[in-house]
């Protein structure tokens, strides 16, 4: 994995990562890996903006279009999707260029995750029936490891489910395991990072642009489509631009509250990833599109 040449290419939704990251491909004689955590899924393709064929001039894409919505996705399907694009990376001959608004992934990637403990078929079972009342179950762990989870939503079922996992696996509370247990950085050559930045209001206006773009080019029967085949259940119907549209649906919003609903929601989520990468990264270069391009292309 560090035999390949790489670098990575963040910033905010809606500003202009992919474009710049496909003129780097060029030059660079690179495949380029998504770090998109909605454009990873089949068929969610425009609530997702991901390029479509004719952006992606001809750049073989990793991490788009991977899964399918009903199937599970987390970071460590992630880290095993970048192991097997480096290895696709070093039979091709091809640099590495990693891209998208996501970065907590790139971040996992530099610094790694504790392995799981292998699931017992009786630890499996435990944790179901402690499930069955996930208030109670994460009073418990609470009570055991409050540091832990002190950092878990009362409600998030995921969460609390991994920490029941290892409890009742291991006997251990969270905080002991993972302090028995650190990560291991899967990247551990030097990997330039490179963050694009806008003004605020030069960004909003970006992220509305889109967002009509986006319900031009169909995102209300994309939606549609997706619900009739998936239901509402999966994690990723519950992204910006679909919980809205399925708000839009349900007859609470006309179609104009609906595009100020994304807009407005997809702002926010940009000044969220503006803020995780300020200060997740120090050493990083920081600079405008313009300066980022010409400084790389």
């Amino acid at each position: 994995m560090d035999s390949i040449r790489q670098l990575a290419l963040i910033g905010p939704t809606a500003s202009g990562k992919t474009a710049l990251a496909v003129k780097l491909a060029k030059i660079r004689n690179a495949h380029i890996l998504s770090i998109d955590s909605l454009a990873i899924y089949n068929e969610i393709d425009i609530a997702s903006a991901k390029p479509t064929t004719q952006e992606r001039e001809g750049i073989v894409h990793f991490g788009i279009d991977h899964l399918f919505p009903d199937q599970p996705f987390d970071v460590t399907t992630f880290i095993q999707l970048y192991k097997d694009v480096c290895q696709r990376c070093v039979a091709d001959q091809k640099e590495l260029i990693i891209v998208g608004g996501t970065s907590f992934y790139l971040k996992m990637l530099m610094e790694g995750i504790s392995e799981l403990p292998p699931l017992s078929s009786e630890a499996a079972a435990q944790t179901a029936e402690s499930l069955r009342d996930i208030e109670t179950a994460y009073t418990m762990l609470y009570r055991l490891d409050p540091e832990y989870m002190s950092q878990i939503e009362k409600q998030d079922r995921y969460r609390t489910e991994k920490a029941l996992n290892i409890y009742y696996t291991t006997g251990k509370t969270p905080s002991v395991y993972f302090a028995e247990n650190p990560p291991k950085p899967v990247i551990t050559a030097p990997l330039p990072v490179y963050q694009i930045i806008w003004e605020r209001e030069t960004l909003r206006r970006r992220i509305a642009q889109r967002t009509a773009q986006m319900l031009e080019n169909g995102l209300i029967d994309e939606v549609a489509m997706l619900e009739a085949k998936y239901t509402r259940a999966p994690h990723c119907m519950k992204a910006i631009g679909i919980k809205e549209t399925l708000a839009y649906l349900d007859g609470m919003y006309d179609k104009q509250m609906l595009t100020q609903k994304i807009a407005t929601n997809t702002a926010r989520l940009a000044k969220r990833q503006n803020t995780f990468n300020r200060s997740q990264f120090t050493e990083i270069t920081r600079a405008d599109f313009q300066t980022l391009e010409k400084m790389l292309v």
